[in-house]
């Protein structure tokens, strides 16, 4: 079984405007809501590519009910814990010269919300493979990753994949996980540098293996991406197309992976597929479907990095 968990969900709203001026009545062209969060993301995209798994994380309120509903719409089963306050929404603005997005307060998190979240990691099961995805909410301990992973160490070959930030993710991917996915600026911050280079890129991902994380990309955006584990290290192209919105591409990067794995690839292999379903998400709208990721699969391009 695959579990996603999604700690601080909300709902998306997407708004396409001409210009944003501050302080002035503004016009919106178009707008929609969505079903929000990393590990829905996730969850999503695995399901465009028919793979079920198990949303899990915390709901509250009438934006906490639409969640559930739009989830079950796709035809994708949760057991998120239920909170008194309303869940998030965020709001994500789009300008032909930017894309701004305003970030929706979190509702608060008991210890008991917890403890039953932690209650259902216990029934994850040998090989399988638990998704870690966002941001910690303010109300949360921020060793509750750690907790989580430590939750499946009794069980055999459980993949944990950790996609957060920060000291959630500092804490968490010392208690050795099967795949990180930080972005440059993530990578920077962890190490406190300024990582520019391909070379410094893949040193310090080499860095962030020896701290516990077993295959680590690192996605560069147009400039692509790039896989390090322990033996090799590889760049990853960035196909060409027309941006459409990068809002959900590293989550279809994860999926992508997952995918792979789901599918008893090797690690190399779930990374093209990763790539492709970054890249289809990028020029989308919304998250991409299976045969938009497969047609950018025989774009991709995968160069081997000599570590010596």
């Amino acid at each position: 079984m695959i579990y996603t968990v999604t700690l601080n969900p909300a709902i998306d709203y997407y708004m396409n405007m001409d210009k944003v001026d501050e302080g002035e009545l503004n016009k919106v062209n178009n707008s929609y809501t969505l079903a929000g969060g990393k590990g829905i993301n996730v969850s999503k995209v695995l399901k465009n590519f028919n793979i079920e798994s198990m949303a899990l994380g915390f709901c509250g309120g009438f934006t906490g009910e639409y969640i559930k509903s739009d989830l079950n719409k796709y035809g994708i089963k949760d057991n998120f814990i239920s909170l008194s306050e309303d869940t998030r929404i965020n709001v994500k603005i789009k300008t032909p010269k930017n894309e701004t997005e305003i970030m929706g307060k979190s509702p608060q998190i008991s210890k008991e919300n917890i403890d039953a979240l932690l209650s259902i990691i216990d029934n994850v099961e040998d090989n399988d493979i638990l998704v870690l995805s966002g941001s910690v909410p303010s109300s949360v301990r921020e060793d509750i990753y750690k907790d989580i992973i430590q939750k499946t160490k009794s069980k055999n070959n459980i993949k944990v994949i950790l996609d957060s930030r920060e000291n959630a993710f500092k804490i968490a991917v010392k208690e050795q996980v099967f795949l990180t996915k930080p972005n440059r600026k993530e990578l920077s911050e962890y190490f406190g540098k300024d990582i520019r280079s391909v070379y410094d890129i893949i040193t310090y991902a080499q860095q962030l293996v020896k701290d516990g994380s077993e295959n680590v990309i690192v996605s560069l955006g147009k400039e692509g991406s790039a896989l390090v584990n322990k033996d090799e290290a590889y760049i990853g192209n960035a196909p060409d197309g027309q941006l459409v919105s990068s809002v959900g591409s590293g989550d279809a990067m994860v999926a992508g992976i997952v995918y792979g794995i789901s599918q008893n690839l090797n690690i190399l292999d779930s990374y093209k597929y990763a790539i492709a379903s970054a890249t289809a998400t990028a020029f989308s709208e919304g998250l991409t479907t299976f045969e938009n990721m497969n047609s950018f699969l025989d774009k991709v391009e995968v160069k081997k990095i000599n570590l010596k």
